[in-house]
């Protein structure tokens, strides 16, 4: 079937880009004014200006002073979990800090509680609900996690979930492994034993199953050491799982340097990053930093330097981190708002790290992130707008109206 959508005022993000944006080159953003886009088979089949639009399709949609993007590319997500954590936001707002609240048993140890007593086919119902949401959103793919479960049998389970929602949805879907994402209260006193179950039991079984496509670890002081994560992703190598690292949400120790010794695909969260590790970064050309401004907007903490990251040539990519605990949306039109006010990004650099380089970040980048001849049809229709900078600048408004994902109408 052939779809035609014409009078589009701004057609956004046109080109065949398949490399992640850097440096200045992420403050270009390539749009066509009073365009026109053909869809056919779930794919980009043309576009250009309405002077050479073609005169006929089997559905044509009018998008006078609408605009054009390609679906967002939400790289950095924990959408399966069992249940919201809403106590631990009033505990926060009562002061405890979140590591405060991690060391009473509380985050990711509440999560994992929670997921080992919840049914399969509960899990997949409420993730479900959310991936259709966030869909609504304008996300046409998207990365989510394991690692509230921390048993291999949870681990599993959550995993398989997320393999059910591959199949239950045109969306994109990339699935990593997150077994590594805080110790169980039954190994603190043995966190070597937990490594060992995650290294000769967990990733093999995974791999076996193929429920995984990368393999995270969280190096923070209230999870595993640069040390500890090195063995844990060299395993996942072994496994055939590239890595996808947390690290740097609280402290500089190393994770980066970790991630890129072993050609991690992306460095994550980099609320405080040091001269070091901007080195580090900026010799590693094909790491993705991943920012996730609404986890510390959520709970009240610092931004990723993101002009700092910028100016050194690193690419960005900007993901929602959607997660029960310090992220609870899965909204990418905020995210982008947040880069904007919080993290001084152009509205141009944002919707590059929010498409492109967020593509990128999960190796869709020859299928999603721009509008290209061929690429998946995984758009979205604005609502009418007056220019690009609407979009972050009305923080507080859904100005998306119509999302297509392969050209489907959702």
């Amino acid at each position: 079937m052939h779809k035609l959508i014409k009078n589009i005022k701004t057609l956004v993000q046109v080109g065949k880009l398949t490399v992640p944006l850097r440096g200045k080159s992420m403050a270009t953003l390539p749009t066509i004014n009073n365009a026109f886009l053909s869809i056919e088979n779930g794919q980009i089949a043309g576009f250009g200006t309405m002077e050479n639009c073609p005169e006929n399709a089997d559905e044509i949609i009018d998008a006078t002073e609408k605009m054009v993007f390609p679906c967002w590319c939400d790289s950095h997500t924990h959408l399966v979990y069992a249940a919201n954590r809403e106590r631990e936001f009033v505990d926060r707002i009562k002061g405890l800090t979140y590591q405060e609240i991690a060391q009473r048993g509380g985050g990711i140890l509440n999560s994992a509680r929670r997921l080992r007593d919840t049914p399969e086919e509960v899990l997949l119902e409420n993730a479900y609900e959310r991936l259709q949401e966030v869909i609504r959103y304008g996300t046409g793919a998207i990365e989510i996690k394991s690692g509230y479960g921390l048993t291999l049998e949870s681990e599993l389970k959550m995993l398989r979930v997320i393999r059910q929602l591959k199949e239950m949805t045109d969306v994109t879907v990339k699935a990593t492994f997150l077994g590594a994402h805080a110790l169980p209260p039954e190994y603190k006193d043995n966190r070597t034993a937990y490594i060992d179950l995650i290294v000769n039991e967990m990733l093999p079984r995974i791999a076996g199953e193929d429920l995984a496509d990368y393999c995270d670890v969280f190096c923070e002081k209230v999870a595993f050491t640069p040390r500890e994560t090195e063995r844990i992703i060299a395993a996942g190598q072994e496994c055939g799982l590239r890595s996808k690292i947390h690290t740097n949400q609280f402290n500089c120790m190393g994770g980066i340097q970790a991630a890129i010794k072993h050609k991690a695909l992306s460095v994550d969260h980099l609320e405080v990053v040091n001269d070091d590790e901007i080195t580090c970064l900026q010799n590693a050309p094909n790491t993705i930093a991943t920012l996730l401004p609404s986890a510390p907007f959520f709970i009240n903490d610092h931004y990723p330097p993101a002009r700092k990251l910028i100016d050194a040539d690193i690419p960005i990519a900007l993901a929602t981190d959607f997660n029960p605990g310090s992220s609870p949306s899965g909204n990418m039109s905020f995210v982008v708002s947040l880069a904007c006010i919080k993290m001084r990004m152009t509205p141009e650099e944002a919707i590059n790290a929010a498409t492109i380089n967020g593509a990128y970040a999960i190796e869709a980048e020859h299928q999603l992130g721009s509008i290209s001849i061929g690429k998946q049809a995984n758009i979205f229709i604005t609502k009418k707008i007056s220019s690009i900078a609407q979009l972050p600048y009305s923080f507080g408004s859904d100005l998306i109206e119509t999302v297509f994902i392969k050209g489907e109408k959702i």
